[in-house]
C-alpha cells in the first residue's frame, strides 16, 4: 500500500493575549497513514486529538512541521502551506472531515445537504438523489425529517446528517472526530458499518473515539494523545 500522508514533527501553539501565556497544544506529532487504513485515536479532552486533525483540515496553521499528502489532483503537497484555492479544492474533492458539531447551510433541508455533497462531486441529478437517499436510510433518520432545515434537530439526529453527507462523497482521506459522541448503540453501529464499508472501498480514515468498544477490531493501529505528544498503542 502507498503512503497517502505522513506528518512530519509537527507542532502547535495558542496564544492567549489577556493572560500573556503561550499554550502549546502539540508537540514533534509524528505519523504516516498508508492508503486503506484505519487509524484510531484516543486520549482525554484537551490533549490535542482535534487540533491534529484541524491542522491536517488546515483549519489551524501549524507552527512546525510538515504534513505531506498525496493528493490525485496536485501529486505530492505539503498541508501545512498549500495555497487557500488548492485547500478548498482539496476539501470539496478528497479531505472529509466529519466533527460531532453541525455546521447548517441557511434554508436548506436534511435531503438536500446530502444530495448537494453528491452533486459537488460532478455526479448527475438522479445519481445524487438516489445516493441521498440511500444514506439517509441506512442511519434510520425519520422521513419527515427529510424535509426539514436541521436547525430543529436533536443532537443525535444533527451527528447522524454530519456523518451521512461526509461519507456519501467517499473521500480518499477522511477525519472522525468523535462521529460518535452523541449517539444511541444502534446508531453507532450503522456508523461502524459504513466505516467498514469505506475501508473495503479503499478510504483511508482517522478517527478519534472515546468509546474503545467502538475501535476494537476496527483500526489498523491505535494511538493515544497525552500532553500534545503521540504514543503509540500495540494492538
Amino acid at each position: 500500500m502507498e503512503e497517502i500522508l505522513a506528518i512530519e514533527h509537527l507542532s502547535k501553539s495558542f496564544v492567549i493575549h489577556n493572560l500573556d501565556k503561550n499554550i502549546e497544544a502539540l508537540h514533534d506529532i509524528c505519523i504516516d497513514l498508508r492508503e486503506g487504513e484505519f487509524v484510531g485515536i484516543t486520549g482525554k479532552s484537551g490533549s490535542g486529538k482535534s487540533t491534529v486533525f484541524k491542522c491536517i483540515y488546515r483549519t489551524y496553521a501549524p507552527q512546525k512541521g510538515n504534513i505531506w499528502y498525496k493528493s490525485k489532483k496536485f501529486g505530492l503537497v505539503n498541508l501545512a502551506d498549500l495555497s487557500e484555492r488548492q485547500i478548498i479544492y482539496l476539501r470539496k474533492y478528497e479531505i472529509g472531515y466529519v466533527s460531532q458539531f453541525l455546521s447548517i447551510m441557511p434554508r436548506t433541508t436534511a435531503q438536500e445537504l446530502v444530495k448537494h455533497a453528491v452533486l459537488e462531486m460532478g455526479h448527475e441529478e438522479e445519481y445524487a438523489e438516489r445516493e441521498a437517499f440511500k444514506m439517509l436510510e441506512h442511519f434510520e433518520l425519520d422521513r419527515e425529517l427529510w424535509d426539514c432545515y436541521p436547525g430543529t434537530f436533536s443532537g443525535g439526529e444533527k451527528l447522524r446528517l454530519n456523518i451521512a453527507r461526509a461519507m456519501v462523497k467517499r473521500p480518499r482521506l477522511l477525519l472522525l472526530d468523535e462521529p460518535t459522541a452523541s449517539l444511541d448503540h444502534a446508531s453507532k453501529l450503522k456508523v461502524r458499518e459504513l466505516i467498514e464499508q469505506l475501508k473495503r472501498e479503499g478510504t483511508t480514515m482517522m478517527g478519534i473515539f472515546h468509546d474503545i468498544e467502538f475501535m476494537e477490531n476496527l483500526c489498523n493501529r491505535e494511538y493515544t494523545m497525552r500532553d500534545g505528544k503521540l504514543v503509540d498503542i500495540e494492538i
